[in-house]
């Protein structure tokens, strides 16, 4: 019985908070395609569930598949909860499943810190040397610069010099349309803000 109930549990966390209206979907850049009436009423659901779900569950939804780590980035980004910058910069950096990167970089840089520019300074040394991979290199980018703004710092500077790691990945095989890199920056800081949107509905909750 109780490996039947541990088995139970997941299942009822993904329908709890991953698969609600497709919310695994529509997490990223489908939030920018959404009307304003019908994103305001996700962001408002999005922060409830962002109060809602403790550690251990998105430990839970850590532990499984893309849609769910997805969804759990995504949470910890609205509610702050910055005590999973190490997994995130673990699951970011060892990119081991598709799709989920993205909301990885989006919470990063969220928390705000010279810390999370650290994790995606690592992840960019690593990946923009591997041109055959099209990974999450734009939105880690798009990250550090909205991270170097907001710090007064330079991390991605030696990556965006005259034939540097950045100029090498994008002229790379295979060929890639590449973001210009204030096109990542400005992208991922649309998804920043909707995370401090649906934020105010968790803080209304805590109130």
């Amino acid at each position: 019985m109780r490996c039947a109930d541990e088995e139970e549990e997941p299942l009822k966390l993904i329908r709890r908070y991953v698969t609600p209206d497709q919310r695994y979907l529509k997490l990223g850049g489908s939030l920018l395609g959404m009307s304003g009436g019908d994103r305001a009423k996700f962001l408002r659901k999005l922060g409830r569930a962002a109060c809602e779900i403790s550690p251990r569950e998105l430990d839970t939804l850590f532990d499984r598949g893309w849609r769910e780590r997805k969804t759990a980035a995504w949470l910890v980004a609205v509610a702050g909860r910055s005590e999973f910058r190490d997994r995130l910069g673990e699951l970011l950096l060892a990119s081991e499943g598709p799709y989920a990167g993205m909301a990885y970089c989006v919470a990063l840089a969220t928390f705000g810190t010279r810390a999370d520019a650290d994790l995606l300074v690592a992840y960019l040394d690593r990946y923009l040397r591997r041109p055959d991979l099209c990974y999450d290199q734009e939105a880690a980018l798009g990250a550090l610069l909205l991270l170097d703004a907001r710090l007064g710092a330079d991390h991605a500077a030696r990556f965006l010099v005259p034939d540097g790691l950045w100029q090498q990945w994008i002229d790379g095989p295979p060929s890639k349309d590449g973001e210009v890199p204030a096109s990542c920056r400005e992208f991922i800081g649309k998804l920043c803000t909707f995370a401090a949107e649906a934020a105010k509905h968790c803080s209304d909750r805590l109130t």
